[in-house]
C-alpha cells in the first residue's frame, strides 16, 4: 500500500495527514486501524500521536476522522482540527470552513497569528455537556463538578466534561506526571466506573487568565498536548471562577500554548480554540503488513519548524515562572 502523507503539529500534538479526498485509497476500516497502528509506533518509522484522514463531505466542506495509535477512533481531536482546518484551507482556498467530524460539523477559520509566523486557526469545539452520562460516569449525580471520585484518588476533586470527547479534570497546585499516568491508566481500565475510558487532566492555575494543562489522553497516554482537554479544562476553570468567561484564557502546555475563549448563555457553553497547524514534512511511504517504508526523501518545512521553536521558548519561560 503506496500512501502520501503529511506530518504536522498542533502545539506538538503530532499527526500523521492523510488526503483521501478523492477516495484514492478506499481504506478498509481494518486498513485503517492498520494504518493507525504501523505508522504512529514511535519506535517506527514515523510516529505520532494519531492519524488525520481527509475525506469528502456530504454536509460539509470536509471531514475529519482521527484514529488513536492503539486503531480507535476519537471523537474529536482539537489539535488535529486546527491542522485539518489549514490544510483544507489551502486545499480550497478559503479562510472558513466547516468541516464535518464523528460527533458534528464544526466551524473552523484562519485567524491572526498567535506567535510571529505561527499560521493559527480557531475552531470551535462543540457539543458541550456537563452530565456524567456523556462520558459515561456511573454515578446517580446529574452533574459532576469539583468533586471526589475515590475510585481514582482520596484527595483530588474531578470535573466531568465533554466536548463531546469524555474528560475528567482536576485543579492541583503542581502537575506530577507520575500521578497523572496512574489516575489515567485506571481511569481507562476501571470499566465498572468508566465503561468507554476518559482523558484525565491536571490543570495549575497560574493567574491573570492564564493555565497550565497535562493531559493522560484515552488511547495514547502522556501527551504534549490535546486541543479539546484543554477547552475542556478552561471551562473548568470558569466554573470555578478561576477564569473570566468571554474573555482569552492563554493555555500553556508541554507543546507550546493555545488561546481559549469561553462563552456561556442561557445555561449553554461554547468554547473556541485557537492555536497553531504546523507542517513539518511530506513524504510518500509504503506499508506491506507491519512493514513501513519510506519511498521518498521528505520535503520538510524548516521555517515553520524555526518559528515553532521561539513560540517553545516563550512558553517554557513562562510555566518555569510558576514551578
Amino acid at each position: 500500500m503506496r500512501i502520501e502523507l503529511l506530518k504536522c503539529h498542533g502545539s506538538n500534538n503530532d499527526f500523521v495527514l492523510i488526503d483521501d479526498l478523492q477516495h484514492t485509497y478506499q481504506f478498509s476500516e481494518e486498513e485503517r486501524v492498520s494504518i493507525a497502528k504501523n505508522l504512529c509506533d514511535r519506535e517506527g518509522l514515523i510516529g505520532g500521536d494519531g492519524i488525520l484522514f481527509v475525506e469528502q463531505s456530504a454536509v460539509a466542506d470536509a471531514r475529519m476522522r482521527m484514529f488513536n495509535p492503539d486503531g480507535s477512533e476519537a471523537e474529536m481531536c482539537g489539535n488535529g482540527l486546527r491542522c485539518v482546518a489549514r490544510y483544507a484551507s489551502e486545499k480550497f482556498n478559503k479562510t472558513q470552513l466547516v468541516i464535518e467530524t464523528k460527533e458534528a460539523n464544526l466551524t473552523v477559520e484562519q485567524k491572526g497569528d498567535i506567535f510571529e509566523n505561527i499560521p493559527s486557526f480557531e475552531v470551535a469545539i462543540e457539543p458541550v455537556s456537563l452530565k456524567p452520562a456523556s462520558l459515561p460516569l456511573k454515578t446517580d449525580e446529574k452533574e459532576h463538578i469539583d468533586q471526589k471520585i475515590p475510585a481514582l484518588s482520596e484527595d483530588l476533586r474531578f470535573s466531568v466534561v465533554s466536548v463531546p470527547n469524555p474528560h475528567l479534570i482536576a485543579m492541583v497546585d503542581q502537575v506530577d506526571d507520575e500521578q497523572l499516568s496512574t489516575i489515567g491508566k485506571e481511569a481507562n481500565r476501571n470499566k465498572t466506573l468508566l465503561p468507554n475510558g476518559v482523558n484525565v487532566s491536571f490543570v495549575q492555575n497560574l493567574g491573570d487568565q492564564k493555565v497550565f494543562v497535562r493531559t493522560y489522553e484515552r488511547g495514547v497516554g502522556l501527551t504534549n498536548a490535546c486541543g479539546t482537554a484543554m477547552s475542556a479544562s478552561s471551562l473548568n476553570t470558569v466554573l470555578l471562577n478561576y477564569n473570566q468567561p468571554d474573555e482569552e484564557i492563554f493555555v500553556f502546555n508541554r507543546g507550546g500554548f493555545v488561546i481559549c475563549v469561553v462563552h456561556v448563555e442561557d445555561g449553554e457553553y461554547r468554547i473556541k480554540l485557537r492555536g497553531n497547524a504546523t507542517y513539518e514534512y511530506k513524504t510518500t511511504i509504503s506499508l506491506t503488513g507491519n512493514i513501513v517504508e519510506e519511498l521518498t526523501e521528505r520535503e520538510t518545512f524548516e521555517t515553520e519548524a524555526k518559528a515553532y521553536e521561539a513560540l517553545q521558548e516563550y512558553a517554557s519561560k513562562e510555566i518555569e515562572l510558576h514551578q
